[in-house]
């Protein structure tokens, strides 16, 4: 059984910024790809970010050039530091891997992009 924690949600207002992590419960120097998606309300998850073991980061283009995805091993954890942040980037974000064949999800942290 995997456990995901995020942290680092929030109230922001349009143009901040804010730090999303996801620490893992197991060691994720196995874990090859670890995601973060998001889901607005209303609408269907979505893929914001991914990156593998090699370091290696895929960006949906809605985020790409505002939001770095990145993790530390060593702490099992993975981030999303998340630029210019607009309103249209208000959801809940949740981290996601897949370890020996199982999906897991976490929680997830809602992020509120306003005025």
């Amino acid at each position: 059984q995997v456990q995901l924690v995020e942290s680092g949600g929030g109230l922001v207002q349009p143009g901040g910024s804010l730090r999303l992590s996801c620490a893992a419960s197991i060691s994720i120097f196995g874990v090859n790809a670890m995601d973060w998606y998001r889901q607005a309300p209303g609408k269907q998850r979505e893929l914001v970010a991914t990156i593998n073991l090699g370091g290696i980061t895929d960006y949906s283009d809605s985020v790409k050039g505002r939001f770095t995805i990145s993790r530390d091993n060593a702490k099992s954890t993975m981030y999303l530091q998340m630029n210019s942040l607009k309103a249209e980037d208000t959801a809940v974000y949740s981290c996601h891997v897949r370890y020996y064949g199982e999906d897991y999800w976490g929680t997830g942290t809602l992020v509120t992009v306003s005025s």
